[in-house]
């Protein structure tokens, strides 16, 4: 059997070197777990297994799913009192990182302009029959 060819890049079509792309990922990945192990491990023994949002209550068997929720989404400042963090799970924390993104979407966007007629914008009323059918009775 031949040797296999390496993977080559989707555009320019030259050989990737896979080699250093490992090395370059791995290294990340230990940087990034060796600076989590810290205040994540702070703040677990500083707060109770609960997420601060859901309350939803953590154990052993599923720890690996509540995170550290940086509150003024500041990964650098990691106080040693825990002032800075709070546990969420992690469905609590996509959504709080959602809503972050939106906030400086809608910031960048700039302020929103009222709609031209100036006023009312609905014309659904789902109760203007209401007081018809309760005198009815």
């Amino acid at each position: 059997m031949p040797p296999s060819d390496p993977p080559r890049h989707g555009k320019t079509g030259r050989p990737i070197d896979t080699a250093r792309l490992d090395r370059v990922v791995s290294q990340a990945r230990a940087a990034s777990d060796e600076r989590a192990a810290g205040y994540r491990e702070q703040a677990l023994k500083l707060y109770p297994w609960v997420c601060g949002r859901c309350a939803r209550v953590f154990d052993r068997s599923n720890l690996r799913e509540l995170t550290v929720h940086h509150k003024d989404m500041n990964h650098d400042r990691n106080p040693p009192d825990g002032s800075n963090w709070e546990l969420l799970c992690l469905y609590c924390h996509d959504n709080e990182h959602q809503r972050y993104e939106e906030h400086l979407a809608a910031r960048a966007a700039g302020p929103t302009r009222p709609a031209p007629g100036g006023g009312k914008q609905t014309t659904h009323n789902p109760f203007a029959g209401l007081g018809d059918l309760l005198k009815k009775e």
